[in-house]
């Protein structure tokens, strides 16, 4: 049974970080209900209505809730690789207070059933919110467009194809076109699946380990092409999980020109470079994989100039049977949820981002492009926003990690940035004690 909202809390003492306004100064929070009554520097204690339940927040920061635009779920199919209730608490535990599913489950999320049934599950749970994307093509098998203005009407924010590229132009050139038709996103993976096949990035590195190689052009050559369709076609475009200098200069050049471009990577693609599997570690098998130091500077340097837009995990959960296998043999792809605030904050512990950009791209600009209305501190907005303190130092143990499965590649790593409360829909969903 959900826990009801209480009618009036007076969040006080905290530092507020609102990155769609810039805000970042002490004050407060009032949630009346399940919405944003007041923010900014006048909640204070003394100020706020005396039958307003106060929270001491000590110093810590309040910002709004993450919103993660790249989300695996093993449910419906794949329970026992990552559920909804197991997703909604890593993600809680994360700061996350909405999550936006991909489409490659079982059934793939290509009608309206399983649209609403993603969503009434992830309700009836109460945890973090879950927006499901539609399937640009039926099955996700690249043949034929999905119905995506019946998707979009069921609650679809946009359409992918999730862990598989669109290879055939045509069919992208299509979805495009229609996806423009209701002025829906179009959010592809870039890969040139006849240059792949590989398990590690090309290079020196490959050679030495006896392992086959994804080149860099894999994922160069199909943001090539698809910036050239979304010339031809006036659709709205999101490239996923960028991770090299040239791609960065591909969608820089297709900015500059106009085109209805944004893109987005993954902490692995500016905390991880190729070495993190030298010794066969398979929890580092990704998809892109994990690139050259050049390609991870440049990949930091992208963010900071605003190149790519959003941060978002790439949670993709994978059991044991399919990662301790033989690095060859091993699936592709890592856990992100409760790791995603940590590692994205070394961006401002080292100095390459200030606090309100880093919370930037995994906030409201993921909420802007998907149409959500979420990742602002604002009156009247729903309350979901979490306290956090970016300095407490904490240490990833994978065991302890609450996604079903656990497999990432950050096990073992020193972190600052601790969760300690998140609430959803003015509900205190997660609160960390120690």
């Amino acid at each position: 049974m959900l826990q009801k909202a209480f009618g009036r809390v007076a969040y006080v003492n905290a530092r507020v970080l609102d990155p769609a306004t810039g805000l970042d100064a002490p004050g407060g929070l009032l949630v009346e209900g399940e919405r944003i009554a007041a923010v900014g520097p006048d909640v204070r204690r003394g100020a706020v209505p005396s039958d307003a339940k106060l929270v001491d927040c000590g110093g810590a920061c309040l910002a709004p809730g993450l919103v993660d635009m790249r989300v695996s779920l093993g449910e419906p199919g794949e329970d026992h690789k990552e559920s909804l209730r197991s997703a909604g608490e890593a993600a809680v535990a994360g700061g996350i207070t909405s999550m936006v599913c991909l489409p490659n489950t079982n059934p793939v999320i290509d009608d309206e059933a399983t649209v609403e049934f993603v969503a009434r599950r992830a309700r009836k749970i109460g945890l973090a919110k879950v927006y499901p994307y539609g399937a640009a093509t039926h099955a996700c098998e690249g043949r034929t467009i999905a119905e995506m203005g019946l998707l979009s009407a069921a609650g679809a924010v946009a359409f992918t194809d999730g862990v598989h590229p669109i290879a055939d132009p045509q069919i992208l050139r299509r979805a495009l076109s229609y996806a423009a038709t209701f002025g829906l996103l179009v959010v592809n993976h870039p890969e040139e699946r006849a240059l792949t096949g590989g398990v590690m990035n090309s290079g020196d590195l490959a050679t030495r380990l006896g392992l086959s190689g994804i080149p860099r052009e894999a994922e160069v050559i199909m943001l090539e092409r698809d910036m050239r369709l979304v010339a031809m076609t006036g659709g709205r475009y999101h490239a996923t999980h960028v991770t090299c200098a040239e791609s960065i200069e591909v969608i820089r050049r297709a900015k500059d020109k106009g085109l209805d471009v944004t893109c987005d990577t993954a902490p692995f693609y500016f905390a991880l470079n190729e070495l993190a599997v030298s010794d066969y570690r398979t929890f580092a098998k990704l998809n892109p994989p994990l690139r050259h130091e050049d390609d991870r500077q440049a990949v930091v340097r992208a963010l900071k100039d605003g190149v790519i837009d959003c941060i978002a995990s790439d949670h993709l959960p994978q059991d044991q049977d399919t990662k301790r296998l033989p690095f060859n043999q091993a699936s592709f792809g890592a856990i992100g949820l409760e790791t995603l605030l940590p590692i994205s904050l070394e961006l401002y512990h080292n100095r390459h981002l200030t606090l309100l950009e880093v919370l930037r791209a995994l906030t409201v600009r993921p909420a802007e492009r998907l149409g959500l209305k979420a990742g602002r501190l604002e009156v009247d907005a729903p309350a979901d926003f979490f306290l956090f303190e970016p300095d407490r130092a904490w240490k990833v143990v994978a065991a302890n990690l609450r996604s079903k499965s656990k497999n990432t590649p950050f096990d073992g790593r020193p972190v600052q940035g601790r969760v300690l409360r998140t609430v959803i829909d003015g509900r205190t969903v997660f609160e960390h004690h120690g």
